[in-house]
C-alpha cells in the first residue's frame, strides 16, 4: 500500500488532446529519435507470423551472439523484459526485508521502487556536482549492505564513473556486496576514461553489468535488456525469472539490431552533433546545462522562468520536469534530431 506508482509522463496523443496542438515531439524518455534499425523492423515483421508460438525461454540465439560480440561466456548472461526486470530479479534473489542498498541521490527510480518491494533500506548518498561520490558510497557500506547501485552515464544527470571510480568501488566494497553497474546509455559515451566493464567480470564475481536495447538500439517498445555476471549469480537470478519473460519479437528485433552497425554509428553521430548544439544554445540562453555523456541533457531553468516544462508542453514539446527526478527547477530533455533540437531552442526563445 505504501509503494508509489511509477509515472512515465504524458504520451503524444494525450498532449494533443489536452493542449489542442497538432504536432507533438516527445523528448522525455531518452528514446532514439531515429527509431529502430530497419533490419530490426524487417526481422520483427517476418517473425510476427510465429507469434502464436512461445519464445525461446533462454534467449539462446541472442545469448550466443552477445557472447561473441562482447567476449563474455554465454553462461554469464541473464535476460529481462527491459533492464527494469533484471533489477527486480536482483532484489528478489538477494534481498530480505531490512537489507541495505546503497545508491546515489537522486538516481534512477527503478532501483528505489524495486527495493521497496522487498522491504529494502535504501541508503542515499547525495551526488556531488551531479556525479557519484565514490568514497562516501564505499563508506556507506556495512554488513547489511547487499548491493551498491551505479548508473553510468547517470540518469538523470548524464555524468559517468570512470575507470578509477570503478576500480575503487570493486576494491573498496566487500566481496559479499554486489556492485550493480548499470550502463543503459553506454553506447553514447565518447569519454576515453569510460571503463570496459565486461573485462572486469572474470576477476570480480560480485559485479553485475546491466545493458539495454531500449536506448541506442531503439527497441524500447519491445522491452528487452540483460545483465552480465558470473554463472553462480546467473543461476540464482534464473530461479526468480518468470518463464518466457522476453517475448519472441523482442529477441528477433535485438538479434537484427546488433548487426546494424551503420544504424548505431548514425545514432551516435546524430546524438553527438545534437549534444554540442543544445549545450551551446542552452548556455547562450542562460539555462545552465549539465555536461552529459548520454542522449539527454539536464538543465536548470528556475532562475529564468516558472513552470517551463508545462509551457513547453503547451507548445507540443514533451520534456521531463526535474521535480520527479529529484531536481526541482530543472528539465531533462532527450537529444533529438537536428530539426527537433532547433525547434526546441526556437520554442525556448519564444517562451523565455
Amino acid at each position: 500500500m505504501d509503494l508509489p506508482v511509477y509515472s512515465p509522463g504524458l504520451d503524444i496523443d494525450e498532449v494533443k488532446k489536452r493542449y489542442g496542438v497538432k504536432e507533438v515531439i516527445k523528448l522525455a524518455s531518452n528514446e532514439n529519435p531515429l527509431g529502430p534499425s530497419l533490419k530490426a523492423l524487417e526481422a520483427v515483421k517476418t517473425a510476427a507470423a510465429d507469434m502464436a508460438l512461445y519464445p525461446d525461454g533462454s534467449c539462446g540465439a541472442l545469448r550466443e551472439k552477445l557472447s561473441r560480440k562482447l567476449n563474455v561466456p554465454p553462461e554469464c548472461f541473464v535476460f529481462g523484459n527491459g533492464t527494469d526486470e533484471v533489477i527486480d530479479f536482483i532484489f528478489y534473489a538477494f534481498f530480505n526485508a531490512g537489507d541495505k542498498a546503497v545508491m546515489g541521490d537522486p538516481t534512477f527510480s527503478s532501483y528505489i521502487l524495486s527495493g521497496m518491494m522487498m522491504g529494502t533500506e535504501v541508503v542515499n548518498v547525495p551526488l556531488r556536482e551531479y556525479g557519484h561520490h565514490i568514497e562516501e558510497m564505499i563508506d556507506a557500506v556495512d554488513e547489511k549492505t547487499k548491493a551498491v547501485f551505479i548508473g553510468t552515464p547517470h540518469n538523470p544527470t548524464g555524468l559517468i564513473c570512470d575507470v578509477e571510480d570503478m576500480q575503487s568501488l570493486l576494491d573498496g566494497i566487500p566481496e559479499t556486496t554486489l556492485l550493480i553497474w548499470d550502463e543503459a546509455y553506454m553506447e553514447y559515451v565518447d569519454d576515453p576514461a569510460y571503463p570496459d566493464s565486461a573485462s572486469y567480470l572474470s576477476e570480480y564475481p560480485n559485479l553485475i553489468v546491466l545493458r539495454t536495447f531500449s536506448k541506442i538500439y531503439g527497441l524500447a517498445g519491445l522491452r528487452i535488456g540483460y545483465g552480465m555476471t558470473n554463472p553462480t549469480i546467473v543461476h540464482l537470478l534464473e530461479k526468480v525469472r518468470p518463464p518466457f519473460n522476453v517475448n519472441r519479437l523482442a529477441q528477433v528485433g535485438a538479434l537484427a539490431a546488433i548487426d546494424d552497425e551503420a544504424h548505431i554509428e548514425l545514432s551516435r553521430k546524430v546524438n553527438t552533433e545534437g549534444k554540442e548544439y543544445l549545450q551551446y544554445e542552452l548556455d547562450r540562453l542562460g539555462l545552465k546545462p549539465v555536461p552529459t555523456q548520454a542522449n539527454f541533457i539536464l538543465f536548470r531553468y528556475d532562475h529564468l522562468a516558472d513552470n517551463l516544462a508545462v509551457k513547453l508542453l503547451q507548445k507540443g514539446i514533451i520534456v521531463r520536469d526535474g521535480e520527479s527526478l529529484g531536481y526541482p527547477g530543472y528539465i531533462r530533455i532527450t537529444i533529438g534530431t537536428r530539426d527537433q533540437n532547433m525547434l526546441v531552442i526556437q520554442t525556448l526563445k519564444e517562451v523565455l
